[in-house]
């Protein structure tokens, strides 16, 4: 089903086909090559070409991304009021009231995997994100597009900054589908509107992954917004982690929204979990309870600042695929990628953090379709997914049929007695 499945594998197969050619034909030899150049090139993009357009050699994803906290919060200020004055002149209504989103049942899922090197600002980081949703939707035919967690900089959680609370977002109040309401959400936060209007104008379904801030609270957040432009709903990430490197308590409260799915016009009811969630089997099982056609996860995880040597990767691909196989869901993964390096105000290292990429989509049995390749500074993946089969493959096994949740108290507890 992997729209990329050839992305992956077409190489080897292209090289068997080039030696198994008779030898005498050099012209044959010629085009042969130039046809495996053209049809087999991996689709990766540096930075440079990215931004263009064009072909050149993808720039080395390990490239370094250097940032002082205080002058990140400072060109995201300047952002934040870039994009508020352009959005009056009823944009908003537009996005509010329009219906140009498909309400086809075609679910074709692209992963965005975006390094932070050469990001000269905020304005980079959104901007690099706009043109991969655009690619993924123009080039291939993604109907549901999944940026990684915190897309809009750096993962600026390595450390505990209180200039990088400026970062957060007043969404205001984002109605969800659970009554039928579709979320209009009128004269709204300048980011959200922005990515409501790419939403509507690549007719792709666009969870967006946002630092919020509402009231005196914080949360790690994905907003859901469908093809249409319209919100659907938003989640709070309810597993927050601390460790070194990875300091999110600092910065987030625990979400309040619960697992929960959300249904596109089209029918597709996708379920989201952040980073740190997709450890737990319980938010899996959740949101396949609920519907989910599909599990997506954006994350932002690497190495381990106290101790280099460890490489969670293989791991955490596993745990996912597991998700998969256990709920016979397709599960969609996005990770940056690539060294981010948190500077003290005098310009030393502070921190790094390598993050490994690996992005991914897996089918309804766990198996990988779809893998980035690590071989460029923004890469994009793609499958299609065919919901329906899917459906009826999963109710024949049985899964949910012999589920026994009166066994299943001992979930409620911490230690396995008591409940919470």
């Amino acid at each position: 089903r992997g729209l990329f499945h050839l992305h992956t594998h077409s190489r080897s197969s292209a090289m068997v086909l080039l030696s198994t050619q008779p030898a005498h034909s050099s012209r044959g030899l010629f085009l042969l090559l130039a046809a495996f150049t053209i049809v087999f090139l991996p689709f990766s993009f540096s930075n440079d070409c990215f931004a263009r357009g064009e072909e050149t050699d993808a720039a080395p994803a390990g490239v370094e991304y250097r940032y002082n906290p205080r002058d990140f919060a400072a060109s995201y200020e300047v952002l934040r009021s870039d994009l508020v004055h352009p959005s009056s002149g009823g944009q908003d209504d537009a996005t509010c009231t329009a219906s140009k989103g498909s309400d086809s049942k075609r679910l074709v899922v692209a992963a965005v995997q975006i390094s932070s090197a050469g990001a000269a600002d905020a304005r980079t980081f959104l901007d690099r994100a706009l043109e991969a949703v655009r690619i993924a939707a123009t080039e291939r035919n993604a109907t549901l597009v999944l940026l990684q967690e915190l897309f809009l900089g750096p993962y600026f959680c390595q450390s505990q900054e209180a200039d990088l609370f400026d970062l957060a977002e007043d969404l205001g109040p984002i109605l969800n589908d659970s009554s039928g309401t579709r979320g209009c959400n009128k004269g709204g936060n300048p980011i959200l509107e922005t990515m409501r209007e790419a939403a509507r104008k690549y007719n792709v379904v666009l969870p967006v992954s946002i630092f919020e801030r509402r009231n005196n609270a914080h949360y790690n957040t994905v907003v859901v917004i469908d093809s249409d432009g319209i919100v659907l709903g938003r989640y709070r990430k309810s597993h927050i982690p601390d460790g070194t490197g990875y300091q999110e308590k600092f910065y987030f409260s625990p979400g309040d929204t619960g697992f929960k799915v959300f249904r596109t016009r089209g029918g597709i009811v996708i379920g989201v979990g952040i980073c740190w969630d997709q450890w737990f089997p319980e938010a899996a099982r959740s949101m396949a309870l609920q519907g989910a056609d599909v599990l997506l996860y954006p994350t932002a995880i690497g190495s381990e600042p106290q101790d280099p040597t460890l490489d969670s990767s293989d791991h955490w691909m596993r745990v996912m695929q597991g998700h998969a196989a256990a709920n016979m869901v397709p599960v969609v993964a996005s990770n940056r990628i690539g060294t981010e390096i948190l500077l003290n105000d005098d310009g030393s290292e502070k921190q790094q953090i390598t993050f490994y990429g690996k992005s991914f989509i897996t089918d309804e049995t766990g198996a990988i379709t779809s893998k980035a390749q690590n071989d460029g500074s923004v890469e994009i993946i793609s499958a299609e997914i065919d919901t329906e089969s899917n459906r009826r493959i999963r109710t024949s096994w049985g899964l949910f049929r012999d589920r026994r949740p009166d066994l299943y108290d001992v979930l409620k507890t911490k230690d396995g007695n008591t409940p919470v």
